[in-house]
């Protein structure tokens, strides 16, 4: 009798959950009706959101508060809506160059909003009282900084609360008691899933109240919700989900807000191959998010066993935005055998709405346990340095490359700093030095092969000369004065 009522239960379970994941794929194909457009780029700032608190503030579907203001005087919004008794609370862009869940939010609040998944919404609608912070350092979005205009890490300010962000924070948590916080974030594209070449595109944490890393009841809540959005990421993104780090750290907010009995989920929004603007994450969330505050709603989290969360790969950092392999390497009349592992470093440009590429390489030898988003196998290839050529004609770059030539002396524009032509632009007077690689040097260099120029690599970008450079991924170049 135990037996068939067991086999009934674990039927049930599996209905249930065929069921939410037909939900999910719905969800997911049309998210593209619920994505907040204004918000396409990841240098969002406060100016960008006003608007849309403003629209739902004027919504009577939401309740629109304002809970403090920044260092630099800028507005702090709750937005609330829901009539359940248990109340959620996220908050998201603590550190002001982490906009991805920021995005999401206001995503989600449109799909809120919106007439369709009306069964699915009276479920979170009836049961929860869902409360957004979207922006809570919004003078760090305004420059693109992960600290606040004090020079302050919000998410270290937890017991001093020397912030009046810090402040904002731990207020609304005390006010509501919330049975579940979300502590969004974004976390480096070079995280992967561990021992996988697999980016870490979205990472997980319950966050440990204590060294021991103990798991209570409130914690155990945590890991429930989070094996179960795994699983529905993996539909999406399999293999790229990781397991952040649950060391306990007693400054920050996601391990004393567990402490305080509120089961805290961590979401880091990692990289996404081809995604520089982090959209596709950016709709993970929202899928991950709403699938979460469905289950929490509907309680069927809880027959999830804890262990699973275990079973999360870590994450690591072993990832290289340019990885190649076995290339040939003349130092001082000695041929040497290198890997290079190149980071592509973002450089702000003025105002912080955009960026240029400032390309490094990030290490060199063996890096046979790392992997790249981009990888190359240069086995038969020579490195060799680039070529000097002065011209001011520069309409065709891809002739300029096929000879070998890098670095082009020329008239340089006033001020900027990068060009959009894939080679390096430098003053009349310059000359190239002995030619080696090193860590922290800019990787420009070519790959050679039968005494031929077969690939360029300009700033961190690997260029194949055979092809028509309208149909690769090139970059930029630099100026260099």
């Amino acid at each position: 009798m135990i037996k068939k009522i067991w086999t009934l239960v674990i039927v049930l379970i599996a209905i249930s959950a065929q069921a939410q994941d037909a939900i999910t794929t719905k969800l997911y194909d049309s998210y593209e009706q619920y994505k907040e457009t204004s918000l396409g780029k990841r240098r969002i700032k406060h100016s960008d959101i006003q608007p849309l608190i403003q629209e739902l503030k004027a919504n009577p579907k939401f309740e629109v508060q304002k809970v403090g203001e920044s260092i630099e005087g800028r507005d702090l919004h709750l937005i609330s809506i829901g009539a359940g008794k248990k109340n959620i609370f996220l908050w998201s862009q603590m550190h002001g160059n982490e906009p991805t869940a920021t995005q999401a939010i206001f995503d989600i609040l449109h799909f809120l909003d919106a007439p369709e998944f009306k069964e699915e919404k009276e479920v979170i609608l009836s049961n929860l009282k869902l409360h957004f912070l979207p922006m809570l350092n919004p003078d760090g979005a305004e420059v693109f900084q992960r600290r606040n205009a004090l020079g302050v890490d919000i998410n270290r300010d937890a017991l001093r609360l020397q912030s009046p962000e810090s402040q904002a924070l731990k207020r609304i948590r005390d006010s509501l008691d919330a049975d579940f916080g979300f502590n969004l974030h974004d976390q480096s594209t070079y995280y992967n899933a561990e021992l996988t070449e697999k980016p870490a595109t979205i990472s997980y944490l319950a966050t440990a109240y204590n060294y021991e890393k103990d798991i209570n009841d409130v914690r155990a809540n945590a890991m429930k919700v989070i094996v179960y959005m795994n699983n529905i990421i993996q539909n999406y993104a399999p293999g790229q989900v990781g397991r952040y780090s649950d060391d306990f750290e007693p400054r920050a907010f996601g391990d004393n807000i567990a402490k305080w009995g509120t089961s805290l989920i961590l979401i880091e929004s990692g990289g996404y191959q081809n995604d520089p603007e982090k959209q596709e994450i950016r709709k993970l969330n929202f899928v991950s998010i709403i699938s979460a505050l469905y289950t929490i709603a509907n309680e069927s989290f809880k027959s999830i066993p804890t262990e699973d969360y275990e079973k999360i790969p870590k994450n690591d950092r072993m990832l290289f935005d340019l990885k190649i392999t076995n290339a040939s390497y003349e130092l001082l009349g000695k041929k040497y055998i290198i890997d290079l592992g190149i980071f592509r470093n973002e450089v702000d440009l003025k105002g912080h709405n955009d960026f240029y590429y400032q390309s490094s390489v990030a290490d060199q030898g063996d890096l046979s346990t790392y992997y790249g988003y981009e990888n190359f196998d240069a086995s038969g290839y020579t490195i060799v340095q680039g070529k000097i050529a002065e011209t001011e004609n520069l309409s065709n770059p891809m002739e300029l490359l096929q000879n070998g030539i890098a670095f082009v002396k020329t008239q340089l524009p006033e001020q900027k700093k990068f060009t959009d032509l894939p080679v390096l632009l430098v003053n009349k007077d310059f000359k190239l030095n002995e030619f080696r690689l090193g860590p922290g040097d800019n990787p420009t260099f070519f790959l050679k092969k039968d005494g031929k120029f077969a690939y360029a690599v300009i700033n961190g970008f690997l260029i194949d000369l055979s092809k028509p450079l309208k149909e690769q991924e090139t970059g930029n170049g630099l100026i260099v004065r």
